[in-house]
């Protein structure tokens, strides 16, 4: 009986990967069909950087796997790349410092994900265009009249709401960003906010938030795909793209929005200090013994145990480090008011334990309570996502609740 029901359950699944193949192909043949010819010969582009073949495969498998998806899908991640180029982006900015920007641009090693950030067809966007004033406003009208329902809206940045959302005013129109983010989002095939900022609100939102700044989701009142992060790892956002190719729509959302295949795990869960945390060794200063030795930063504020992100797996400055392997604790920069809720960065939450030996589990609870809450929203998504045929998640109801 039980080699029956395995050999069901097997059955179930693959026919189960074999439909999702389908589709993906299905949708990727309708996006050779609609969306504009590829400015530059991909193939061309990773032979002049200097990316191999092989190389090439290595990172197909790689985001194959990060994506969650069998092996099977490797050729349909290597098409959606090859076809990167071709989807139009409007970025537009609010209020933020253009870190997340920052990061995709200081990238130094010609690796698969950089490539494609470089060659990524950005039709708007006001750090990188050349063009200022009407001429950029006529850039950004030319863009929604040209592509409408096919181009993705990237978002950086909160929008202040108070004075009817006159404390941003951008373009020489002196458009707000509460107008200018409605005119576009409306016209998107989907829309992805880039950074903390945008997803929720961020420092601009903290307390006491006077010119009450909040995320796109809040401020629009409309479905967002939310690339946490202060700044997010760049890679995060080609994965979501990637996936948008393949299959029309969004990758699977927690309840915050996020991506679950980039923020389905704590930090704590696959920190190289883990074992030390295990074990009770903590740092109790900076430049002590334990410092020196790598223990658990834990006790010196590090909130690897309340942040949900991959960090600790893909790292940044191309993947050579990430703060809790430089010395630094985690900020809790992935969740929602880290700046109010994560305060002070460099001392535990007091009303949290403090970890060490008998409180291991209850850290872990805590963990387990949160991912149970993500896994709601999971849920949510995974049914909504089935009915809409894996589209693009439609605008909400004006008068839907905050998810903040």
């Amino acid at each position: 009986m039980g080699k029956d029901r395995d050999a069901e359950y097997r059955s179930k699944v693959s026919g189960y990967y074999h439909q999702l193949m389908e589709q993906c192909q299905a949708n990727m043949d309708r996006m050779d069909r609609e969306l504009p010819r590829a400015r530059e010969d991909f193939g061309e582009i990773l032979k002049e950087r200097g990316v191999t073949r092989r190389n090439f495969l290595k990172w197909t498998s790689a985001m194959t796997a990060a994506l969650m998806l069998p092996p099977i899908f490797k050729p349909m991640v290597a098409r959606a790349a090859e076809n990167f180029s071709r989807l139009p982006v409007v970025w537009l900015h609010f209020a933020e410092c253009t870190g997340c920007s920052e990061s995709f641009l200081r990238t130094s090693y010609p690796n698969v994900d950089d490539i494609l950030l470089d060659t990524i067809s950005l039709e708007y966007h006001e750090t990188l265009m050349a063009a200022a004033g009407y001429q950029a406003e006529a850039n950004l009208e030319k863009a929604l009249k040209d592509f409408p329902g096919k181009f993705v809206c990237v978002i950086e940045g909160a929008i202040p709401m108070g004075l009817d959302g006159k404390y941003l005013t951008l373009g020489p129109k002196g458009k707000t960003a509460l107008e200018l983010g409605r005119e576009v989002t409306s016209k998107a095939a989907a829309t992805i906010c880039i950074g903390s900022c945008s997803c929720f609100g961020n420092i601009q939102a903290a307390k006491p938030n006077p010119t009450d700044a909040k995320g796109i989701r809040d401020a629009l009142h409309i479905s967002t795909v939310n690339i946490a992060g202060c700044p997010p790892s760049p890679q995060n956002f080609v994965g979501t793209i990637l996936h948008f190719l393949m299959f029309g729509g969004m990758p699977p959302l927690d309840s915050l929005g996020r991506p679950v295949w980039a923020y389905g795990k704590r930090i704590h869960d696959y920190c190289e200090r883990r074992p030390h945390y295990d074990a009770g060794e903590y740092v109790e200063e900076w430049g002590d013994d334990g410092a020196k030795k790598g223990w658990c930063l834990y006790k010196m504020g590090c909130k690897g145990p309340y942040t949900y992100s991959n960090c600790a797996r893909i790292r940044f400055n191309d993947g050579m480090s990430w703060p809790i392997m430089a010395g630094h604790g985690c900020m809790g920069c992935t969740e929602p008011a880290f700046w109010d809720t994560m305060a002070p960065l460099e001392k535990p939450i007091s009303e949290k334990p403090i970890g060490g030996w008998g409180v291991t589990a209850r850290v872990d609870s805590l963990g387990a309570a949160l991912t149970g809450a993500a896994i709601v929203g999971i849920a949510a998504h995974a049914g909504l996502t089935a009915a809409k045929g894996h589209g693009q998640p439609k605008k909400a109801e004006p008068d839907k609740e905050s998810h903040e």
